[in-house]
């Protein structure tokens, strides 16, 4: 989800950047770069700190069926009641700026797809997320995990994608290729998760470990290495 969340992210820090001047590519560039390190040494940070905690929580947690329930006895249990109005505090504030990140861009982007406007948008998505996150996070969890493993390959295919664009001779034709086919294989893993009985397609290279689309996508990147260059662009060379 933090890849769906950084493509989201990369979108809005490009155009605040713009809007404070900034319109030279490699200092745009390089301003990004900075934004993303202090982005992956902070989620780096909390991550890791997660990994040990729910390592060490199986006496403290015993039965907890999501991490919200983990962490929220873990606390409890070191700091007590103080320790968990703290810690609201914090998920608070971490997600507080989440969110705005988030419905920022996502407003701003479907406002130039239709004629609803900024605001409207803003509102729209903020009473869809507020209702939907009632629902209760293992509902959450049941209904996100096949649409995550729907997409989440093509998030990384569009990320492998920028950075090996300039070696594509047709990156138009390298885009569609190489996300439909990361898209295609993805739903293979997601009907699984979902509990549709895809077992006729356990032949495909790591489909019993949700990856059914690696090997396919990776193939397909250096198939569309060696694609020409459009018809136009062969002609005036």
């Amino acid at each position: 989800m933090d890849t769906f969340a950084a493509l989201m992210f990369g979108m809005l820090i490009v155009d605040v950047i713009r809007k404070k001047g900034v319109e030279d590519q490699a200092q745009t560039c390089k301003y990004l770069i900075f934004a993303g390190v202090i982005a992956a040494a902070g989620l780096a940070f909390v991550y890791i700190s997660l990994f040990y905690l729910g390592a060490t929580a199986s006496g403290v947690a015993a039965g907890a069926n999501n991490g919200g329930a983990i962490l929220s006895a873990y606390v409890l249990a070191l700091f007590g009641p103080a320790g968990q109005i703290i810690l609201s505090t914090i998920i608070v504030l971490a997600c507080l700026t989440t969110v705005i990140g988030l419905v920022s861009a996502c407003s701003d982007y479907f406002s130039t797809l239709t004629k609803i406007t900024y605001r409207q948008w803003v509102v729209i998505l903020s009473v869809v997320c507020a209702v939907v996150a009632n629902v209760g996070l293992n509902q959450l969890i049941a209904v996100s995990i096949p649409v995550l493993f729907a997409l989440y390959p093509v998030a990384i295919a569009l990320i492998a994608l920028t950075f090996l664009r300039r070696f594509m001779p047709n990156p138009a034709l390298a885009y569609r290729v190489v996300l439909s086919v990361s898209l295609v294989f993805a739903l293979f893993d997601a009907a699984k998760v979902a509990g549709v009985d895809v077992s006729a397609l356990k032949v495909l290279p790591l489909f019993n470990y949700g990856m059914a689309w690696l090997l396919p996508t990776a193939l397909s990147l250096v198939v569309v290495s060696f694609v020409g260059k459009p018809k136009a662009e062969a002609q005036n060379a």
